[in-house]
């Protein structure tokens, strides 16, 4: 499958329409748009300074990654590398809360891929808190 046709823009964002899930949803299809387009600068203003990620990996605790660097460390070597894109499955926003379910893929066939879910929070257009989880 061709990563360019999963463009943010062709999976819907679920959820209610109030203002701060509308802003929600703006700054996850823009965070969405960085990983599509191979573009780790455009995170750098979705990332709030005292953001907070929990891993998926090393099992089965996953790394903690505290602060605005570390984070985007995290997600700028994974929106750069080569060959590889997320396939959202579905995303859902409620107020500041988000789920992602999700298909990570560095390759076309069935094992070169995980799938995984993400629970985020979003204050004041910046992610404050990712959770990362994966089926193995």
């Amino acid at each position: 499958m061709n990563p360019a046709s999963l463009a943010p823009a062709d999976i819907e964002i679920l959820g209610p329409a109030d203002r701060a899930s509308l802003a929600t949803k703006e700054t996850i299809r823009r965070f969405h748009q960085a990983f599509d387009d191979h573009d780790p600068q455009a995170m750098e203003a979705l990332v709030a300074d005292d953001c907070v990620i929990e891993n998926t990996q090393p099992a089965p605790e996953g790394s903690r990654h505290v602060g605005k660097a570390a984070c985007l460390a995290v997600w700028q070597g994974l929106a750069s590398a080569a060959g590889t894109w997320f396939e959202r499955e579905e995303v859902l926003v409620a107020g500041e809360r988000v789920v992602i379910r999700w298909r990570y893929r560095w390759g076309g066939d069935a094992a070169q891929a995980v799938r995984g879910l993400n629970l985020m929070r979003v204050r004041e257009g910046r992610i404050v808190e990712a959770m990362g989880y994966v089926k193995a």
